[in-house]
């Protein structure tokens, strides 16, 4: 892969990388996630329908942690016509 160290520059791009891990790091991660041994920091919830104020907010990086959107919760009618509509291969709750 090449890259134009020009185009990163003059669109003010960042560059992320990781490097590779032995395989058993990733489910190891898991299980420390899993077991609570592990938790994200949360900066702030947003319900979905303030995105916006999400998004103002997180461009003013003031923050420390992850935000997290809120989906709304579903009514009986939208659960039955998932249900109905959906196949659903795992236990799901309301």
């Amino acid at each position: 892969m090449t890259l134009d160290m020009r185009q990163l520059y003059l669109k003010d791009l960042t560059l992320f990388g990781s490097t590779a891990w032995d395989e058993p790091v990733f489910p190891n991660l898991v299980n420390y996630i899993e077991q609570g041994e592990i938790k994200p920091l949360l900066a702030q919830t947003f319900d979905l329908a303030d995105i916006v104020q999400a998004q103002q907010t997180f461009t003013e990086k003031k923050h420390v942690g992850k935000f997290v959107l809120l989906p709304p919760s579903l009514n009986d009618q939208q659960m039955d016509y998932i249900r109905e509509n959906y196949p659903i291969t795992a236990p799901f709750s309301s």
